[in-house]
Parts: structure tokens; C-alpha cells; sequence
């Protein structure tokens, strides 16, 4: 496998310090985002960032603002989103889990806690992120564990559906995979690794990049779905890139299948590679 370099764009400014008497600390997070309106407060239903501050708040005694790395779609769940938050708290970091998991829901878990490095910035300083979407490849759905990943009841051709999954690979416009209500400044992404494998009735596609649009990796797993059940013909991602043609893609997979496995910074590039072994 090419050996993989994971660079940061971020240019450091005041936003990466926390208040004079704070400390800003790190959070990994792991979710399930079944019961959650995504990560980002809404108004329309709880989020895992708003109990996540309604918890810091009860634990610390402080109003604590919670940044994100991620902003995860409702229903989309997270192994490891990672967190930054600044607090006068006495609390030594590493001890944060375990207090903190104490208190949050059963489906809100803290994987890792500690300080952070100088300057860092949990959104800013991200270098990439792995993403996981899967299917479950059988007549029926499943019972246990229906909750993560999408029932396609017709045959997967895995191997046609990572043949199709090359053409994501290097630095490409996606304009035509961003969703409606997209904000981005720039539909640019490079895409370092993009891999399907089947364990028994479990179809998967992984996919690591510097950054995806709104939905983007959906829309990636809904035209594999599509590829491989012989819906659609191979050479729609290649043709979608070059014309930015939103038709030329499928449908959007169910939310629930997908899982955002880790945020990753300078220096993570064998955590990354480990999920593509």
C-alpha cells in the first residue's frame, strides 16, 4: 500500500488558545446517532453536542461550548469524533471519560480523554476522516443490528463495487456529490483510499479523504449499491466527476448505515492505513 502523508491547512489564530485560567481539552467520541437529530444543536431535537454540554455543564459547574470535528447527519452514527472544550476544571484529563461517562446516556460514550496540544483546534486541525458505510446483503433484514447498516435484499457484487470505488481516488471536484443545501466554499476533495469488502452478509465500503460534502459519502454508498446490484452501469463515478452531473449518481443510503470511524490529525496516518488492512 502507497505510503500516506496527512497534511494540515489550518493557519493558527486566537480561536486555537483557550481564555486566560482555562485548559482545553480533547474528547474522542463514540455514539450511536439512532435517537439524535446529528451532532449539532437543533432545535428540532436533541443532539449529541447539546447533551454532551448539558452534561460538561452539571460535571464542571461552567457554561461549556463544545466544538465539534465533525457535523454528523441525524441518524448517522460515530466511532470516533473527536472534541475540543476549555474549562477552569481541576479535573485531570484523563479522568474526564471516566467522570463524564457516569453521567451521559448508554448510547453516548467517551472513548478518550487528555489535553490538548498547543493550538489545537478539534474542527481547524483535522487532517482527514474515515468514513464506513454498510450493507446488510441478505433476502431478509436483521433483527440485532438492523440499526446500522441498510437491508439490500438483491445480490452485491462487492468486487465490481470496489472496481467502481477506484475513480473516487485523488483530488477531484465532487460538485455532483454534495446534497442540496450544501455550504461549501469549495467542492474539491481528495479522496487518499476508497475500499469495499464483504465479511458474510456484511457489504462495506471505507473511504478516507482530506474532507466530504453534505452527504457526500451517502451518495458515494447509494451509486455502489446501485453499481453492484447492476441497477446502474460501472464508470458512474468517473462520469459524475468529470461532468458534474448529479443524475449520473444514485440514490442517498439510509443515514443509519453510515459510521464516521475517526478524525484524524498530524501524525495518524498508521491509524488511518489500519483500517484498510
Amino acid at each position: 500500500m502507497d505510503k500516506l502523508t496527512l497534511h494540515s491547512k489550518h493557519r493558527p489564530s486566537a480561536a486555537d488558545h483557550p481564555p486566560e485560567g482555562q485548559r482545553r481539552f480533547v474528547l474522542v467520541c463514540e455514539y450511536d446517532g439512532t435517537a439524535y437529530c446529528g451532532w449539532q444543536r437543533q432545535i428540532n431535537g436533541p443532539s449529541v453536542q447539546q447533551v454532551l454540554e448539558e452534561t460538561l455543564a452539571r460535571l464542571t459547574g461552567e457554561a461549556v461550548t463544545v466544538t465539534g470535528s465533525s457535523r454528523t447527519d441525524a441518524g448517522v452514527h460515530a466511532l470516533g469524533l473527536c472534541a475540543h472544550f476549555d474549562s477552569a476544571t481541576r479535573i485531570p484529563p484523563d479522568k474526564l471519560a471516566f467522570a463524564l461517562n457516569t453521567m451521559l446516556p448508554p448510547d453516548i460514550r467517551i472513548r478518550e480523554s487528555s489535553p490538548a496540544p498547543e493550538g489545537f483546534h478539534a474542527r481547524y486541525s483535522a487532517c482527514g476522516k474515515v468514513y464506513r458505510y454498510a450493507f446488510f446483503n441478505s433476502r431478509h433484514d436483521c433483527a440485532i443490528g438492523r440499526q446500522y447498516a441498510a437491508h439490500v435484499p438483491l445480490e452485491l457484487d462487492e468486487r465490481l463495487m470496489h472496481e467502481e470505488a477506484q475513480a473516487l481516488c485523488g483530488t477531484h471536484d465532487f460538485a455532483a456529490f454534495a446534497a442540496s443545501g450544501s455550504v461549501a466554499t469549495s467542492t474539491v476533495r481528495t479522496i487518499y483510499r476508497a475500499q469495499v469488502t464483504r465479511s458474510g452478509e456484511t457489504v462495506a465500503l471505507t473511504v478516507l479523504g482530506d474532507g466530504f460534502l453534505y452527504n457526500m459519502v451517502r451518495i458515494i454508498a447509494g451509486t455502489l449499491m446501485e453499481v453492484g446490484t447492476g441497477k446502474r452501469a460501472p464508470g458512474a463515478i468517473a462520469s459524475a466527476i468529470a461532468t458534474g452531473d448529479r443524475l449520473a449518481l444514485g440514490q442517498t443510503a439510509p443515514a443509519k448505515g453510515l459510521t464516521l470511524m475517526r478524525v484524524l490529525y498530524g501524525g495518524d496516518e498508521e491509524t488511518a492505513l489500519a483500517f484498510f488492512k
